[in-house]
């Protein structure tokens, strides 16, 4: 309580099945005349893609340009690219498109309009203006929260690590969830990404900051993660799922205003060095983590397994606890994701390179229960045998 928290919610968030229609109100409102809309190539070739550039088409029609080199995990090349695609055609705002890499490259494009001479991350971000060039999100898929969010995880090209760029400006003017754009995620990426919201939220549960707001909002997300995800895997058309799995998503992101964990600290440097999906390698490191933060963290997931619907009357917090990790892991089976390390492809010779780099990663500063290089080893090795 001797602590000061902060907590900043601007962005307008607009959500409904055919919210991409409002990309008229934030034209008028933003007085947008070439908006440059970031997505990544993938994307391209997918019926979003098609909905949301038929609705460009309509209200910028033939004004706006297209940047589609994001990478699965975006670099800081790809954001100086995005940088040459805005200054050529003139752009005066940012549509980003996708999931959390496109929207966190255009969340970054924004910060190098406003330096475009300085390296992405050598700019002050306490020098920043109040506001840069307008931006619209809309992700395409339910994860990552970047819509909401202050921070933009860039990997920098030279270290070959995930930096992570936090500054309240960055946080977009406009969110459209649309769970119509969704619709056509595949299974895989529908867990993978869902896995990410989830990991979201109970890290900002036990974050050791001291948030009630934050916190009522992480243990709803997980409420809505734990009953809507399986939905939303089993049926990609079920509207009700895709839409309470963006909404799951975008409270995760809020609610991490507190900060993440150990295991966001160990999935980076699986991503930057190994190319893993981030959603599937917090799956993977999750479990782990909880086991290690128990000791710490019993009565924050006893109220996760409350949110499971686990019933918890007369038992003790750590079995509580224990009943919590045992149905995330359960969680994990019923959506197929990939149990270790091992079946991604780590070799057990490789945890070493990875606990140093997962140690240079800020996340596992927050984690409730202190993490030396050695402890994020024996979480790798956990993670690997599993």
């Amino acid at each position: 309580m001797n602590e000061i928290s902060q907590f900043r919610f601007p962005t307008d968030v607009r959500f409904g099945a055919g919210a991409r229609s409002v990309l008229a109100e934030f034209a008028r409102k933003y007085r947008v005349r070439r908006p440059l809309l970031v997505t990544d190539s993938g994307l391209v070739q997918t019926e979003a893609f098609g909905l949301v550039a038929k609705r460009m088409n309509r209200d910028w029609p033939g004004a706006f340009a297209q940047f589609t080199g994001v990478h699965p995990n975006p670099t800081d090349r790809d954001v100086e690219d995005a940088l040459d695609a805005y200054l050529q055609h003139d752009c005066d705002s940012v549509v980003g498109l996708g999931g959390g890499s496109a929207l966190d490259a255009a969340k970054a494009l924004r910060l190098k309009v406003a330096f475009p001479d300085v390296a992405l991350m050598e700019i002050p971000l306490d020098e920043l203006p109040p506001t840069l060039v307008p931006m619209c999100a809309i992700p395409t898929t339910a994860g990552t929260g970047s819509e909401v969010g202050r921070s933009s995880v860039i990997t920098v090209s030279q270290l070959g690590r995930k930096a992570v760029i936090g500054a309240p400006p960055l946080m977009p003017e406009m969110a459209i969830l649309d769970p119509e754009l969704t619709v056509s995620l595949p299974p895989p990426l529908t867990a993978a990404t869902g896995m990410d919201a989830m990991t979201h939220a109970i890290e900002a549960l036990v974050c050791p900051v001291f948030h009630p707001m934050c916190d009522a909002i992480a243990l709803e997300a997980i409420r809505i993660v734990w009953n809507f995800l399986p939905r939303a895997y089993c049926d990609g058309a079920d509207l009700e799922a895709r839409g309470m799995m963006q909404m799951a998503a975008a409270m995760g992101a809020i609610a991490f205003q507190k900060d993440l964990g150990a295991a966001h600290s160990l999935s980076h440097p699986l991503s930057s060095e190994f190319g893993i999906q981030h959603g599937l390698a917090n799956a993977i490191c999750l479990v782990p983590v909880m086991k290690y933060n128990k000791e710490v963290s019993a009565a924050q997931y006893a109220r996760v397994a409350q949110c499971f619907g686990i019933n918890t009357f007369g038992i003790s917090e750590i079995d509580a606890a224990d009943r919590a990790i045992d149905a995330v892991a359960d969680l994990n089976r019923r959506i197929a994701m990939p149990k270790s390390l091992d079946e991604v492809g780590i070799k057990e010779d490789q945890l070493g390179k990875l606990a140093k780099k997962a140690f240079e990663d800020p996340c596992h500063q927050s984690n409730p229960r202190p993490c030396t290089e050695q402890d994020l080893l024996m979480l790798y090795k956990e993670a690997f045998k599993q």
